[in-house]
C-alpha cells in the first residue's frame, strides 16, 4: 500500500516536471487604448486642420466714380452769380445765366458763361472791361444759388427742385416725398450734361448729384 502511494506521488511529480498537466494560463492585462482599438479602430494623433486663409475683399465706395466730386464746377443755364467789379458799385450785381449760356452786364453786354469756372467767367469779365472801360478791373465770381435738378419716375412728388452742396440720390428722393410702392431701390437712371454731351448710367442710391442733374425712378415689375 505504501509502496502504491509513492508510485503515484512520483508519477504526479514527474508529469509535472514534462509539463503535460494542465497549468492556469496567465491573464492578460489589456490597456483601455487597446479596447478602443478593438472596438472603433486604431487611433489617430489629431492633426491640426488647414483653413484657407480669408480673402481680403477691398471696400467699395457708396458713391459712384460717374458722379465724382473732383471735376471743378461748370456753370450752366440756371446759375445765380453774384459778381464784384471792386470799386464798381454799377457792374456789382446778381446775374443768372440764361437759356444761351450767357449773363448780360453793363457796358460789356453778355458774356459767355456756360461751360466755364466761376474763375474762369471772372478772368473773361476782366479781360473785357480792360478793353477801353477799366484800366486795372478786380472781378471775382462766386455762386449764390445753383441750378436745379429734376427727379422723375417712382417718387410721389416728381419734378423740380433747388439744388444743394452734397445732395444724394437718396437725399433727392426724399426732397422728393419718398419712393412709391413699386419704386426700383436698388438702382437709378442718372443723366448729366457735359462737355461732351449727356451721359447717362445706372448708379446706386448713394451716388453725390450735381446741379442740372436728372433721376429717373423705374418701376419693378414684382
Amino acid at each position: 500500500m505504501r509502496r502504491s502511494s509513492a508510485l503515484i506521488i512520483s508519477l504526479f511529480a514527474a508529469l509535472a516536471v514534462s509539463g503535460c498537466m494542465p497549468a492556469r494560463a496567465p491573464v492578460a492585462g489589456v490597456p483601455t487604448a487597446s479596447l478602443d482599438n478593438l472596438a472603433y479602430g486604431p487611433a489617430y494623433p489629431a492633426q491640426p486642420i488647414a483653413r484657407a486663409p480669408i480673402a481680403q475683399v477691398a471696400a467699395t465706395p457708396v458713391a459712384s466714380s460717374y458722379a465724382s466730386l473732383d471735376e471743378p464746377y461748370r456753370l450752366d443755364a440756371g446759375d445765380k452769380l453774384r459778381i464784384v467789379v471792386y470799386g464798381q458799385e454799377g457792374l456789382t450785381n446778381t446775374y443768372v445765366v440764361d437759356a444761351g449760356g450767357s449773363i448780360t452786364m453793363p457796358l460789356i453786354g453778355a458774356v459767355r458763361a456756360r461751360g466755364l469756372t466761376p474763375a474762369e467767367l471772372a478772368a473773361s469779365i476782366t479781360a473785357q472791361l480792360k478793353k477801353g472801360y477799366l484800366r486795372e478791373p478786380y472781378v471775382a465770381a462766386e455762386i449764390e444759388s445753383y441750378r436745379p435738378f429734376f427727379i422723375l419716375g417712382e417718387v410721389a412728388a416728381p419734378g423740380q427742385y433747388p439744388y444743394v452742396p452734397n445732395l444724394t440720390v437718396e437725399s433727392a428722393v426724399a426732397i422728393a416725398g419718398g419712393f412709391t410702392p413699386r419704386a426700383q431701390r436698388n438702382t437709378v437712371k442718372l443723366t448729366r450734361p457735359s462737355e461732351s454731351g449727356t451721359v447717362q448710367a445706372n448708379v446706386p442710391p448713394g451716388t453725390m448729384l450735381r446741379p442740372g442733374d436728372t433721376i429717373v425712378i423705374g418701376e419693378r415689375w414684382f
